[in-house]
């Protein structure tokens, strides 16, 4: 598989299936940094032309994001972007969809979260 920065939808389809299944099929985005990539909802494609308002932000920033956009079909619900780079140059994003309202980012912080030990202590 090669990712270009002129990758199409269609091209990004196989990387874009197989992290839609790592994260339990939340809704996903991908585009290339010259060409629009795709939306991928509940493992089918929707759309093959698609680029969204936070996908745009990190191919100019090259930086992360979470935030909740404003705009387009996910407006007003979390979402997780981050860059693509090869060798420093930002080719892509790729981004989630946490549909789950934020439980999904919770999860991630209560997991880091220390747990109590029993040592010291006399049984």
């Amino acid at each position: 598989m090669e990712i270009t920065p002129s990758s199409t939808g269609k091209e990004l389809k196989e990387l874009a299936t197989c992290i839609h299944e790592l994260v339990g099929r939340l809704p996903l985005t991908i585009r290339s940094r010259e060409k629009k990539g795709l939306r991928l909802e509940e493992g089918e494609i929707l759309d093959y032309n698609y680029t969204g308002p936070v996908l745009e932000k990190v191919l100019k920033t090259g930086k992360t994001a979470r935030e909740i956009p404003e705009t387009g079909p996910y407006k007003g619900t979390p979402v997780i972007v981050v860059p693509l780079k090869e060798r420093g140059e930002i080719i892509g994003a790729i981004g989630i969809v946490d549909i789950t309202k934020g439980i999904f980012t919770d999860i991630r912080e209560i997991s880091r979260r220390p747990t109590p030990t029993n040592k010291g202590k006399e049984e």
